[in-house]
């Protein structure tokens, strides 16, 4: 008997396969099968490139090119080096146990079952040994090319300068080397527990491994070397796994805290060196087992890792919890309690928080405000989440514009004095049912920004505008060239087409409504840089599939100087030029440098810092003023830096990225794989840098935080005593969402001046029986005032001030303080009196000073009557300190009513309330009629004080007069108030003589449904 050379069992040797005719059939296919074959491939590669150049033509306008190929080229170059990592030694494992198989003598009278299969494999055989490694390699090569972040910064990783608390490595092993080995580790695992499957397979298709009719299997010699080798490989690999397990410890969250407690440091770190270095030794057996073919030693091997495993991974640390660290968990714990503590705060930007015990009193005294000029001279009165109709119907002028449905504040710089205001961009509005060429060549453009002064209103509680009107005109643009349309805003259209040579071109694109006589809106050609070309065929061709439109193809509106704008939303430009960073939720308009600019804050993030605790981001930020789907900050994180400041041009659409927090190593290591993506602080411009805000987001996760970690005793801590939440929002409709923060200026107690703010306060957190006390235990305020020096930021900015307030004087929280509005006796009658005429009262936001020793809650109270056309007003005022409550006309009259009669305070107010100038023409309603209705309502609430008294002393004749003296008041209101509002009365108001007014049977509005 001869034996093969190849063949470890011996057999004769194998025949030469036969010839197979490459086409069986013997079939031919048609030429028109080929064509449209061919066609169809061709579409498909065309469409495909299109959107490919369509990318590299946007990139390229926008100057951002290094950004584009940079990751595409690392993502090709990742995603071929994991295929060939992942393809090639599934191949060879395959290729392997085919080429040692077995084989046989044929035996005709007794064909098995594993002989069909392979007689029916054998045709696909060499198909399928490399399409099948090349479809898993694929696959697997575009999930870690989707990874190239984490790959390009450990190639790029900058070091953090500090170390961790128990290696005393530098942290930037955690945040880019560990996860990038974590991440290689992982895949090659898979690529030997993969490559060994196939083989495996391959063995038993081809009869390495057989299974015998009585339950017997029989493994041959090449199969059990092939198995000795993964095995071998994996437990290299696996041991790895347990070496890095053990600084991965520091990361966990699973524990009380995050990060390696007493049992990880004392159990779990151990445990991972002994099971690295014992599967270290196991996978040396199975390598000798290979060559010697003693297989005894590594089967013992793995049977004491699997052991060892039970016991050092699951039974050991179980023991050590259970019996040593929970007897005595807070003397154990409290070492390593306190360096949670340390590095969450270093991590989110807590490490130094001003920390003032704030001694607040809840008694008012007159003048108390004197001194706090500073504060209450900024108070704002205009909420800019109800105004948005006020500058609607006063500013929109055509029904082809919009404002968003909440404003911004911000602040500008007037005759040298530092105005809050509420700004707001006219963008266009485009009606998406319209014809194809009002959609994209005729409504192209917003017309410029609109802002009030915070702090006061004109008469009838309107905005009282700073800039507005069209063409614009206003305090904020006396003296500089102005740039008012809007081409990339959050309402733009999906596409544009502009543009148009200098000369026999006719302007086709609304620009503003005719002034000075002129009857027909004027028109405007685009004449700055913000798109690709669309002048050429083939660029028109390109971008008519990426939009799948026939229109932008054929349309004669399309000239050889065209441009397409897209991609408008100020945040959608800045996350496609910067992919690596998380963007906050808020953009908001300024006016820089004779410019609308959309300011952008940029995060860096990461969720390996070690010892840091993570935040779910989502729940973190959203609040009465957010919808889910507008969140950019999403999933969890232990690490946060506001990196980046990023500006959109909303007249050419370009983008400039600043490096903000200059000594972030995550920025640091993105800038030196983009070098070229971002600008240096040194570049920004001083009205820039006046402009600059706190981030909201960035805020909302740090006072999140701070809920817990404004404790740093890691006794208390454990106990758990203190704890804090943010306050749910009092004034809105739904229940347990939380408060926003409020941007205001204010001098904290700590201060020499006021700053512009953005502050939030703290409640204590609910027991467990789910109850919680709505009393006030923390004022954060965050600086957000950059300066205005170019390129340098203010010393001061960014500071967080946290003021804790005594745990024993129970100062009423947000919520208590709007439940004392709500069920004040005065307040009520009043506000149903201004309900009359269907008439409807919103509540404003719900504001917190730090003034006067204690806390003061200012909330302005709009009205609206009925009617399509109508919009919120300013009518009233509350103001309450301590459980006093006032009410009027005025922020400097409620005061007053708070503080003795004389509260000392100066307001916004004082500077003078004059009417502003109707943009239709017609004449603003007069001071005179706000006097009358402030005078009506004045009488109607002393008429039912008359009425009340007359009643208790059995007086009905004193009654009877009471009632007439209501009447008449409650006409003379609605009177005043339809000339303010410029509606009809409907009718006379009629009182029957037996009904009841007394003023405490009337309803009171449900704690701030209203608002």
């Amino acid at each position: 008997m001869s034996f093969g050379s190849d063949s470890p069992f011996g057999g004769p040797p194998r025949p030469q396969e036969p010839q197979r005719p490459s086409n069986p059939s013997g079939k031919k296919a048609s030429p028109l099968t080929l064509t449209i074959f061919a066609v169809v491939i061709l579409v498909a590669v065309f469409v495909f490139l299109s959107n490919f150049y369509a990318d590299i033509l946007w990139f390229n306008q926008l100057g951002f090119s290094e950004v584009y190929w940079t990751e595409r080229i690392a993502k090709l170059v990742i995603f071929l080096i994991a295929l060939v990592l992942m393809a090639v030694p599934m191949w060879f494992s395959m290729r392997s146990a085919y080429k040692h198989r077995p084989v046989y003598a044929p035996n005709s009278n007794r064909p098995d079952s594993m002989s069909r299969y392979q007689a029916q494999l054998e045709p696909v055989r060499r198909f399928l040994m490399v399409g099948i490694p090349l479809v898993i390699g694929i696959f697997a090569a575009v999930a870690v090319a989707g990874q190239w972040q984490t790959i390009l910064l450990f190639f790029n990783q900058v070091g953090f300068g500090s170390t961790d608390p128990q290696f005393n490595m530098d942290l930037g092993f955690f945040v880019f080397s560990l996860p990038f080995i974590a991440l290689v580790n992982g895949f090659l695992i898979s690529v030997v527990l993969l490559s060994g499957v196939a083989g495996l397979l391959t063995h038993y298709l081809y009869g390495g491994i057989r299974v015998e009719e009585r339950g017997g299997i029989t493994v041959g010699k090449a199969a059990r070397v092939h198995t000795a080798v993964v095995v071998g490989i994996f437990l290299l690999f696996q041991a790895v796994n347990f070496w890095i397990g053990q600084y991965e410890t520091l990361t966990d969250q699973s524990g009380r805290v995050a990060g390696a407690l007493y049992k990880d440091v004392h159990a779990v770190i151990p445990a991972q060196m002994i099971l690295a270095i014992v599967a270290i030794l196991i996978a040396i057996t199975f390598v000798i087992a290979a060559i010697n073919g003693r297989w005894r030693l590594p089967l013992i091997g793995t049977a004491m890792l699997v052991a060892t495993m039970i016991v050092a991974s699951g039974v050991y640390p179980f023991l050590v919890q259970q019996y040593k660290v929970v007897p005595s968990q807070k003397a154990l714990e409290s070492e390593y309690i306190e360096r949670n503590i340390e590095m969450t705060r270093l991590a989110f930007g807590l490490d130094d928080v001003e920390v003032t015990d704030y001694d607040a009193k809840i008694s008012t005294e007159k003048n108390a405000l004197a001194k706090e000029t500073a504060t209450t001279a900024n108070i704002r009165l205009l909420d800019p989440n109800l105004v948005s109709a006020a500058f609607a119907q006063l500013q929109q002028f055509r029904g082809y514009y919009t404002f968003a449905e909440t404003l911004n504040v911000d602040r500008y710089e007037i005759d040298g004095k530092v105005e809050d205001t509420v700004i707001a961009a006219r963008e266009v509005n485009v009606d998406p049912t319209d014809t194809w060429v009002n959609q994209h060549i005729n409504y192209t453009h917003g017309y410029g920004l609109v802002a009030a002064y915070g702090n006061r209103v004109a008469a009838g509680g309107r905005p009282d505008f700073m800039l507005g009107g069209i063409p614009t005109s206003g305090d904020l643009i006396t003296d500089k060239e102005y740039e008012p349309r809007i081409y990339f805003g959050e309402n733009s259209p999906s596409y544009s087409i502009v543009g148009g040579p200098d000369e026999g071109w006719t302007d086709q694109e609304l620009d503003r409504p005719g002034t000075g006589g002129e009857n027909q809106d004027t028109r405007y050609t685009f004449k700055g840089d913000g798109g690709p070309n669309v002048g050429n065929l083939f660029n028109r061709l390109v971008y008519a599939l990426k939009f799948a439109s026939t229109d932008l193809l054929l349309s004669q509106n399309v000239n050889s100087e065209s441009q397409i704008l897209y991609d408008r939303d100020p945040r959608d430009r800045v996350s496609k030029v910067a992919p690596y960073l998380t963007l906050d939720s808020q953009a908001y308009p300024a006016i820089v440098d004779g410019r609308v600019q959309w300011i952008i804050d940029g995060y860096t993030t990461s969720n390996d810092f070690p010892y840091s605790q993570q935040q779910q981001l989502d729940s973190a930020v959203t609040d009465s003023l957010t919808n889910a789907q507008d969140l950019s900050l999403t999933g969890r994180v232990n690490y946060l830096r506001n990196s980046v400041k990023a500006t959109v041009d909303a007249y050419d659409g370009s983008v400039k990225l600043y490096a903000w927090d200059t000594e972030d190593p995550i920025l640091q290591s993105w800038q030196k794989i983009f070098p070229t993506a971002l600008n240096p602080l040194d570049d920004m411009s001083a009205e820039l840098m006046e402009h600059v805000r706190y981030p909201e987001d960035m805020f909302k996760v740090q006072r999140e935080v701070l809920t817990t970690y404004h404790v740093d005793n890691p006794d208390a801590f454990y106990e758990s005593n203190d704890a804090w939440a943010v306050p749910d929002d009092p004034t809105s409709s739904a229940a347990g969402v939380k408060q926003p923060p409020y941007f205001m200026s204010l001098k904290m107690p700590t201060q020499d001046e006021a700053s512009f703010s953005l502050t939030s306060t703290f409640i204590p957190a609910a027991a467990a029986n789910g109850q919680q006390r709505n009393v006030l235990f923390g004022f954060l305020s965050a600086n957000a005032d950059a300066g205005s020096t170019p390129g340098e930021k203010a010393d001061d900015y960014g500071k967080l001030r946290l003021l804790e307030l005594p745990r024993d004087t129970a100062v009423p929280g947000p919520g208590q303080a709007q439940q004392n509005f709500d069920t004040n006796t005065r307040v009520t009658t009043e506000l149903n009196l201004l309900r009359q005429g269907a008439s409807e009262v919103k509540n404003g936001n719900l504001l917190s000073l730090p003034v006067g020793g204690g806390i003061l809650y200012v909330q302005p109270v709009y009205v609206q009557s009925s009617g399509q056309t109508s919009y919120p007003t300013l009518r009233k005022v509350l103001v309450s300190f301590g459980d006093k409550v006032g009410f009027a006309d005025t922020l400097a009259e409620a005061l007053d009513e708070v503080f003795g009669g004389d509260s000392g305070a100066v307001t916004g107010e004082t500077e003078g309330v004059s009417p502003s100038e109707d943009p239709e023409g017609e004449a603003e309603p007069t001071q005179t009629d706000t006097e009358k209705l402030t005078e009506a309502l004045a009488d109607a609430n002393e008429a039912i004080k008359n009425g009340q008294e007359a009643l208790a002393k059995g007086d009905f004749g004193a009654y009877g007069e009471s009632q007439k003296q209501l009447e008449d008041a409650l006409n003379r209101a609605m009177e005043a108030d339809a000339a303010i509002n410029g509606t009809e009365v409907e009718g006379d108001v009629k009182l029957d003589e037996g009904q009841n007014n007394d003023a405490s049977q009337s309803p009171a509005p449900t704690d701030g449904a209203e608002g």
